[in-house]
């Protein structure tokens, strides 16, 4: 199998530009991931992202996470927090949290989302959309949502009988994600067998959700991903959610829908307010995406016209 596609920015407004957007394209046909290296956001304040969220979870997660293990059977080995970015911060609302985690965490939020912004763009370019079309297609009326999940793996005693995060789509936009650099653990489903993810250090892995997939009229596709639990090592997790508001609507973009027409194709994809398919998603997230798709479709907005 070829290897897992790992792509640099550095010279993505310069000479290298076309070479590295077919990289993305190839990526987003053909895998629903990527890896990112030389992607503007200082390794300083990577490691300072790795050291807070180490030492808050030996602080304040380690413990409790084995208490709560010991006393219920659990489906996903994983302790989690959240935190929302946009449209408004809750990271002042969040307990526990020191004022350098905050800090940390606020300024990591602005660089990840200037990388979303620009990435979003790059697959705009791909795609033959305008520059802005996939943020506005997120927008609603209260701009994009952004949030952070904070997640940590801690070591299974029976790795065989749970897993880290059962399998999985996202449902969302473009997920950025800072993961551990010697825990592995993340694995994508690619032409039927799991693939891992390699962990690299100060690299940002960049997946699709299930919005994108709609939008673009299945061109790219949302890829199913899971976390194996391991017995040795606790494994970070740093995944943003950059998504659509909660009423914006999201519907494939009318001009993909032409060039599919003229290929013979149709859209296949529903019309629909975004916080309707969260709903739907909340109760069906580890399951197939398609029953998803089809029953929006049931209940879809009236179809996009060019």
């Amino acid at each position: 199998m070829e290897n897992f596609p790992v792509i640099s920015l550095e010279n993505v407004n310069g000479n290298e530009r076309k070479a590295i957007l077919d990289q993305i394209e190839d990526a987003c046909k053909n895998w629903g991931f990527f890896e990112l290296v030389n992607h503007g956001i200082e390794e300083e304040l990577l490691d300072r992202v790795e050291r807070v969220n180490k030492e808050h979870y030996r602080k304040c997660m380690e413990q409790r996470f084995k208490e709560f293990a010991a006393s219920k059977s659990l489906l996903d080995w994983e302790s989690t927090f959240y935190l929302r970015h946009l449209p408004e911060s809750n990271i002042s609302e969040v307990p526990d949290l020191s004022d350098e985690y905050r800090d940390v965490m606020k300024e990591f939020a602005v660089k990840l989302e200037i990388l979303a912004d620009q990435l979003l763009d790059l697959l705009c370019d791909n795609l033959g959309l305008e520059k802005g079309y996939l943020k506005n297609a997120f927008s609603g009326s209260r701009g994009p949502s952004f949030g952070t999940k904070v997640a940590n793996y801690p070591p299974c005693p029976n790795p065989d009988l749970v897993k880290g995060l059962r399998a999985h789509t996202d449902a969302g936009g473009i997920i950025l994600l800072l993961q551990d650099d010697k825990v592995s653990g993340l694995q994508l489903l690619k032409d039927g067998k799991w693939v891992d993810v390699p962990p690299m250090r100060h690299s940002i892995v960049v997946n699709l959700g299930d919005q994108i997939e709609v939008i673009t009229n299945g061109k790219y596709k949302s890829v199913e991903h899971r976390v194996i639990a391991q017995t040795n090592g606790t494994r970070m997790s740093i995944a943003s959610f950059y998504n659509p508001g909660s009423d914006a609507v999201i519907y494939p973009a009318p001009s993909l829908l032409e060039q599919k027409a003229e290929g013979g194709g149709n859209q296949q994809y529903p019309k629909f307010v975004f916080e309707d398919y969260m709903k739907l998603y909340a109760a069906l997230k580890f399951q197939a995406k398609e029953p998803r798709f089809q029953a929006m479709m049931k209940a879809s907005l009236p179809a996009a016209t060019a």
